[in-house]
């Protein structure tokens, strides 16, 4: 199996501290990503995060079902 890169690493890990920050667990935004008509199950987003191997628009996805509007890089 491919080792993470840094980049991949950063992505997952600016999800999760977004979802901390907003006190959202994955079941939460598996209800919150359905109200957006986005299909997940709570098992491929732990997958998707521990590997840090999602898509942009995964990423978008889920900062908009949470309510987010601005990220810090």
């Amino acid at each position: 199996m491919p080792e993470r890169t840094d980049w991949e690493a950063k992505a997952s890990n600016l999800l999760k501290a977004e979802l901390k920050r907003k006190g959202v667990t994955y079941a939460q935004l598996v209800e919150k990503l359905s109200e957006i008509g986005v299909d997940e199950k709570e098992a491929n987003i732990k997958n998707k995060l521990s590997r840090g191997k999602f898509t942009a628009a995964f990423m978008l996805q889920c900062l908009a079902a949470i309510g987010e509007r601005e990220v810090r890089i």
